[in-house]
């Protein structure tokens, strides 16, 4: 199946982060046709009617999450959320390095959709070249009147700033995030209130992912009708990027509906390398449920996903093949999260620590058949009564992967001659 390129249609062309490409091939546009002709409400019901749901990981309505910001408290802020610092997701650093404008014009369209005169691009440290690309396209649109006082003759007014992070896991959650922006540790704040009631500085603030803001350009270039042409069902519209590591024959980024299934997402890259089969993969980055064999035809969208006790994340398939080793993967993932623990709540930040140092002895040959009992009842712990989503979603890939893969674990903990074999593992966990 070929692709359906809409957020990526020029990502390939290597001026396209030029301003001049991008107005070349229609960039602008929307702004244009918006600005001083729509009204602010007007726009925020288009993206509502589209069904366009954040492509960050929650899958919420961006339009409904609009409309939460409290009428008459002003000022009001955008922050768009490049943080993407989770495992196997890449596609946000694509689109910033390739085709910069295109956030921007979403961003200028989005900023006027809340009435927002600032507006901040929260971008991971790490990203180098897409800063760069940021910074300079910020600049020519400021230098063509699209940033700027009174844009286009209009009436409204927008600043726009590039923040880089400094590398923190948890800054991809949202409060997260607005508290670093502040200039504090970046730690999760306590909800409610939501940001889109008291956020940045306490005051009211939206925060999209950049793939989210993107398809704003092109709900009011091509209509509401035109995007909800496009997906598996009216609650899943639109295209989606679905980036795709691991052992596979051809790792990218490829731009499918919403609905194509896993099998057809596989073979567009390349399906495995020669002589593997496909053993299992994390849909949505590492922080969900892994899929099998037996999922490969299950539907890429959110529900679907959501009623297989997984979720579809930011769309990041990491893929394993037969060689995979799933005790040193769980493992391997756990140490992850410990170390990006922001350590604010004790679930979190002894839970992940526990959790790892059994992986670890089970590796090592001192495993015992309770410890995979231990593990499940520190997951339900975590996940029960951690404070913010980490630790939430530390627990599906090791739970997952132990029920899917018991045997390979089994195997590590009868090298331990003392291992006991009582009690055998029970495990109760909603994920499968």
């Amino acid at each position: 199946m070929d692709e359906t390129r809409v957020i990526l249609a020029h990502s390939n062309d290597p001026d396209q982060y030029k301003i001049a490409t991008y107005i070349k091939n229609g960039g602008y546009e929307a702004v244009r046709k918006t600005l001083g002709h729509v009204q602010p409400a007007e726009l925020v019901e288009q993206v509502k009617a589209s069904g366009l749901r954040g492509r960050g990981g929650a899958g919420f309505s961006t339009g409904m999450k609009w409309g939460f910001i409290p009428k008459d408290i002003y000022p009001r802020y955008l922050v768009c959320n490049c943080d993407e610092s989770e495992p196997g997701t890449f596609k946000d650093r694509l689109i910033i390095e390739s085709d910069p404008h295109q956030l921007i014009e979403g961003m200028i369209l989005s900023s006027y959709a809340i009435e927002s005169h600032f507006a901040v691009i929260f971008c991971r440290g790490e990203y180098f070249e897409g800063l760069d690309r940021l910074r300079e396209a910020v600049r020519e649109a400021e230098e063509m009147g699209f940033l700027g006082d009174n844009i286009l003759g209009s009436n409204f007014s927008l600043r726009m700033v590039v923040h880089p992070g400094a590398g923190a896991y948890i800054a991809g959650e949202e409060t997260a995030l607005l508290n670093s922006l502040e200039g504090y540790r970046a730690t999760p704040r306590l909800k409610p209130p939501f940001p889109a009631v008291a956020g940045l500085y306490q005051k009211p603030t939206i925060v999209n992912n950049v793939e989210t803001l993107c398809n704003v350009v092109h709900i009011v270039n091509k209509g509401v009708q035109w995007f909800q042409s496009i997906g598996s069902n009216p609650k899943n519209t639109g295209t989606k990027i679905f980036q795709v590591s691991g052992q596979i024959s051809k790792p990218g980024c490829y731009e499918f509906p919403l609905g194509i299934s896993l099998r057809m997402v596989l073979e567009a890259a390349g399906w495995m390398l020669p002589g593997r089969k496909f053993k299992a993969c994390y849909p949505g980055g590492s922080s969900c449920a892994l899929l099998t064999e037996k999922d490969l035809d299950i539907p890429m969208d959110f529900d679907s996903l959501a009623a297989r006790k997984t979720m579809l994340g930011t769309a990041s398939i990491i893929v394993m093949d037969d060689s995979a080793d799933m005790v040193k993967v769980a493992e391997r993932l756990m140490e992850f999260y410990q170390n990006e623990s922001c350590g604010k709540c004790t679930p979190c930040r002894e839970g992940t620590r526990w959790v790892v140092q059994i992986l670890s002895r089970i590796l090592n040959g001192g495993g015992t058949f309770g410890d995979l009992n231990t593990v499940n009842d520190i997951c339900k712990g975590m996940e029960a009564n951690s404070f913010c989503p980490l630790a939430v979603g530390a627990a599906p890939p090791i739970m997952s992967a132990i029920l899917e893969f018991k045997s390979e674990f089994e195997d590590y903990i009868k090298r331990n001659p003392n291992a006991d074999k009582n009690p055998k593992m029970k495990v109760s966990y909603p994920y499968l």
